[in-house]
């Protein structure tokens, strides 16, 4: 918020676009790179090795890679679940069972996504997840986390919320978009831990 009591997206809105500047200069090795470690230092949180049911997403462009992370997790015999974008932006879930089960889906007047193919399991299913794996662009040491403004994953954490699930919620990102603060408002929710390609942080706000 600012002074006068504003909302302050002028603020998010700048530093979206100069975290997606930094971003856009990685080569697809570095990505690929990053994306390796980001699995190796995921694998070794407590939470994903007790999880039974994991949530997460299929990195796109320049995002840390995660599909590494999500054949460990389905090697393991974890169940993973992607989001599938619905049209009022809100998130449906299928499961996960290999890179062959996912599709290339271009959604209006955003980036194209890769989505589960098969039986959708309604946006409900993340309220079922021991860890929720977020995107982001950005998280500061309370673990307040920056997102590219869609609003979808507010959803989900309102969903969380609403039905008292308490799954643990970890961000995905790289080593220098691990910030001291981001601008904050009321029904932004902490998340627990980040991990980037040289690392688990755990975050004291959640």
């Amino acid at each position: 918020m600012d002074h006068a009591g504003r909302p302050a997206e002028p603020d998010k809105r700048t530093l979206r676009r100069e975290l997606l500047t930094v971003r856009n200069r990685l080569t697809a090795d570095d990505v690929r790179e990053a994306g390796a470690a980001l699995a190796e230092r995921a694998l070794e949180l407590p939470e994903l090795a007790r999880a039974r049911t994991v949530a997460a997403y299929v990195s796109v462009d320049s995002e840390p890679g995660t599909l590494a992370l999500l054949d460990a997790l389905h090697a393991r015999g974890v169940r993973v679940l992607l989001p599938a974008l619905l049209p009022d932006h809100d998130l449906d879930w299928g499961a996960y069972a290999g890179e062959g089960s996912l599709a290339r889906v271009q959604h209006d007047g955003r980036m194209a996504l890769f989505e589960p193919v098969g039986d959708r399991l309604g946006p409900d299913a993340v309220t079922r997840a021991d860890v929720v794996l977020l995107p982001g662009l950005a998280v500061d040491a309370h673990g307040m986390r920056l997102g590219r403004g869609g609003g979808s994953y507010d959803r989900v954490l309102a969903r969380l919320e609403r039905v008292d699930a308490h799954p643990a919620l970890v961000v995905l990102l790289y080593d220098t978009e691990v910030v001291e603060r981001l601008p904050a408002q009321p029904h932004d929710r902490p998340v627990h831990a980040v991990v980037t390609p040289s690392g688990v942080r755990r975050l004291s706000g959640a």
